[in-house]
């Protein structure tokens, strides 16, 4: 049997191809940075074309790097931005917009318009979502409503939708020949359209929006074989067996597969998970409730999630859009001139406020400037404004699970930055651990996949491969935690009510 797995990850910034052994180790990797569209304030876009040419040429990468061939691949595994929607044609395959990504703020009138009967948790009880732009279903309706033709292209069942693992997975099995149209209950789950307990589309919310039923894609467990590689693929017919959000992939790739165990991922934006088994937990705190995985016909298991716009974007919007280093690990080596913030703090609400505000009216705010505040202030704020925001999410968690995390399992590309992880266990006040697969949102999709075709016995045999790498303990008192934390949220108060009829 073929002893590797490749995992595709379909990320905000970039797609990478990750091959990995059987005890979960890297064997190679291929990655390509995509373009960010900014066609308006407000506007996050992508090309779905140049995302999936750059797929293609990924996977070849990482072959080529491993010297490895179709037939040393077990399987395929595919985890991705989760609420990134794509809307295409069936027949040519080619899209008709550009993919509107998961920051994408421009819906908020569409959300207004929903939440008009019912309010923004109108939805909520069944789906466990609030009304927001963060989620896709307003992203279709904005396509159905914006793109000409659309409307009439989608009553004619012409018109297709997935969030950008669907996309990937219908051009990976044959496209307008005979791709597969489907998506797994993790991605479903971020729509607002997928009924908890179900695991079904809902009609009665399908129909209140506008949508045509036709255009979503069929909903499958995280591991199974959905289909296999075409002809024309290095892949090919290599089974596609699992898929996952990206933020319950690095859940699953962390092995926290068990009630009360939680991970938090550091990159575009932060995104912290807590495992509630197969209980549908809604959060009276501000988190959403959503889909951890299902593991073929097996119940599915459910989390609490903590979700944060804006993070490791943030360090992006210091190099490209003010010039304050000249590459992303440099705000380490900056922020550390200083001792500390010098009284400045960064709220980073650039596209509203998520967890556990949920202020699509907040913009961002550096405040408590004074003339002793200097670039290495600006540097070490923007890295704290993460670690507080993952606080006020671990605060919403344990009010609403009763059982106070102990320690916070990290993973995400800025975990490699010791100082924000000082400074998170610091601001916490329980211990931060990395392990040593550090990429563990590809790690889980190849993890799904692996199981799905026997790679993987079971999950105890990813638990066994899961190895701590360093933990931070927490060094700062009591008091200065606590006000460090009051300050933090004296400028959180600040973002509220920018947006007006004035203000968009």
């Amino acid at each position: 049997m073929a002893d590797y797995v490749l995992a595709i990850d379909q990320g905000t910034t970039s797609s990478r191809a990750i091959i990995f052994d059987k005890q979960g180790s890297i064997v190679s990797t291929g990655q390509l940075e995509h373009e960010q569209i900014f066609p308006k304030a407000g506007w996050v876009e992508h090309d779905p074309a140049e995302i999936w040419r750059n797929v293609r040429e990924v996977i070849g990468q990482a072959l080529s790097k491993a010297d490895l061939t179709r037939h040393d691949i077990a399987s395929i595994g595919i985890t991705n931005q989760r609420e990134t929607a794509v809307v295409w044609d069936r027949n040519t395959g080619e899209p008709v917009y550009n993919a509107i990504v998961w920051q994408d703020t421009r819906t908020q009138d569409i959300v207004d318009r929903m939440a008009a009967d019912g309010g923004v948790e109108r939805f909520k009880p069944v789906v466990g979502l609030p009304l927001a732009t963060y989620f896709s279903g307003t992203k279709i309706v904005w396509i159905l409503e914006n793109v000409e033709g659309a409307r009439e292209r989608a009553e004619a069942g012409d018109l297709l939708f997935g969030t950008t693992d669907t996309w990937v997975l219908w051009n990976l099995t044959g496209g307008t020949d005979g791709g597969v149209h489907a998506t797994d209950v993790t991605n479903a789950s971020r729509t607002l359209f997928m009924d908890l307990e179900t695991l079904e589309w809902r009609d009665d919310i399908l129909e209140a929006f506008g949508v045509p039923r036709s255009m979503l894609p069929e909903i499958r467990s995280s591991s199974e074989v959905y289909g296999h590689a075409e002809s024309s693929s290095l892949l090919r017919e290599t089974p596609i067996a699992g898929i996952l959000g990206d933020q319950q992939a690095a859940t699953f790739g962390q092995a926290a597969f068990d009630q009360g165990e939680a991970k938090n991922t550091y990159g575009t934006g932060n995104f912290l998970i807590f495992n509630t088994d197969t209980e549908i937990v809604h959060s009276k705190n501000g988190l959403l409730t959503t889909l951890g995985y299902k593991l073929g016909d097996e119940p599915a298991h459910y989390a609490l999630e903590g979700s944060i716009a804006v993070t490791g974007s943030l360090i992006q919007w210091l190099r490209d859009n003010l010039g304050i280093i000249s590459s992303a690990p440099e705000i380490e080596k900056l922020a550390a001139t200083v001792e500390d913030n010098g009284g400045a703090y960064f709220v980073p609400a650039f596209s509203g406020l998520f967890a556990p505000y949920w202020r699509a009216d907040a913009r961002g705010a550096l405040v408590g400037l004074t003339r002793y505040v200097n670039r290495g202030h600006i540097a070490r704020a923007a890295l704290e404004a993460t670690a507080y925001q993952t606080r006020e999410v671990l605060d919403a968690v344990n009010a609403d699970s009763g059982v106070p995390l102990t320690e916070l399992k990290v993973d995400g590309g800025m975990i490699a930055n010791d100082l924000l992880m000082q400074f998170q266990a610091d601001i916490l006040g329980v211990p931060v651990v990395r392990p040593v697969v550090a990429e563990t949102t590809a790690l889980g999709a190849a993890y799904a996949a692996g199981l799905a075709v026997g790679v993987w016995s079971g999950l105890d045999d990813l638990r066994g491969n899961w190895q701590e790498d360093r933990r931070w303990e927490p060094k700062l008192d009591e008091e200065e935690r606590e006000r460090l934390l009051r300050n933090w949220k004296k400028a959180v108060t600040k973002t509220f009510d920018w947006v007006d009829e004035d203000v968009r």
